[in-house]
């Protein structure tokens, strides 16, 4: 069952009406409720995809946010074939916030990184609800050097509030574990190709987000802080969470007009969440179609558009 966020309030009581008047018709066979459904289903589907016409920054994050919007494992099991996990950092410890390894895209062979939130409270604890520790980032930086090794594309999918932020990960060097896996991204001769699904958050994101291109699917969120954090630093009231949203210019259609994301790869009606198995089908179809296109190009040359890419970035904003 679909859970409701706030504002899809209209949509719940209508989607409640057809249930009921489902549950009636399994009571009494006698009762005729085909008209009335296909009314109250068209009622509902033409109020949703006006909302979703229409959803502002922060509905956006609502829905980024949502807890059963498809999460990186769930992209990973679906488009990688032959999938091998690969864990721990060689250094401190396994990072279960950032999960990756070997396995096959349309049957080439790639490298997998991403960020998993978990979906019910035993993988969200045990993902540490995406939130990567240095141990995550340094993982990420053998994965990312293991695939330039052996001439292997990397695919990361990106979905995290940010790097975690307790005092155990500062002592271990989180920064710098952060900077260190930002400049692997910018050496490597491979390409790399980064989706944001979910939340893209802080240097938490970027840490494996820098990359020769960046897509984003239609209602994921990316922003250098949540909207919470920025409210309560510029207004120092967490309750103005919408205006930070507002001017962070957080969501991906504001993203693209500043270039900060190459491309935007449409959802269906009302979210991922509804229908994930055809947001990963059009995620899967757009990654083909991107991975082809660096086929052939140098090292050098990958590594020079990567990094022209984001100096663009500070240049025109």
């Amino acid at each position: 069952m679909i859970e409701f966020l706030d504002f899809e309030a209209p949509v719940a009581e209508l989607e409640g009406k057809i249930a009921e008047l489902r549950a009636m018709a399994q009571s009494d066979p006698k009762i005729s409720i085909s008209d009335d459904v296909k009314s109250l289903e068209k009622k509902s589907s033409k109020i949703l995809s006006d909302l979703y016409q229409s959803l502002s920054p922060w509905q956006k994050a609502q829905v980024a946010r949502h807890s059963q919007r498809p999460h990186a494992l769930d992209y990973i099991h679906a488009l990688i074939t032959d999938f091998v996990p690969i864990a721990g950092d060689r250094k401190f410890a396994e990072d279960e916030a950032v999960v990756g390894g070997l396995g096959r895209f349309n049957g080439q062979p790639v490298m997998v990184i991403g960020q998993e939130k978990g979906s019910d409270t035993e993988s969200r604890l045990k993902h540490n609800f995406g939130m990567a520790k240095p141990e995550g980032y340094r993982k990420a930086v053998r994965l990312m050097e293991m695939a330039d090794k052996f001439g292997l594309p990397i695919i990361t999918f990106v979905d995290t509030s940010g790097a975690y932020p307790g005092v155990d990960a500062e002592e271990r060097g989180q920064a710098e574990a952060i900077a260190r896996s930002t400049d692997c991204c910018l050496q490597l001769g491979v390409p790399l190709i980064s989706v944001i699904i979910g939340e893209g958050g802080s240097g938490g994101a970027i840490a494996i987000a820098t990359a020769n291109c960046v897509l984003m699917m239609e209602h994921a969120i990316y922003s250098v802080i949540s909207p919470e954090g920025a409210a309560s630093i510029l207004w120092r009231d967490p309750a103005r969470n919408k205006d930070a949203a507002t001017a962070l210019k957080i969501t991906a259609q504001d993203l693209k007009k500043f270039g900060v994301i190459d491309e935007i790869i449409p959802e269906p009606l009302g979210g991922a969440h509804r229908l994930p198995v055809d947001a990963i089908r059009t995620t899967r179809d757009v990654l083909s179609r991107v991975l082809s296109s660096y086929n052939g190009l140098s090292g050098e040359v990958l590594r020079t558009q990567r990094r022209e890419k984001f100096l663009g970035i500070g240049r025109s904003l």
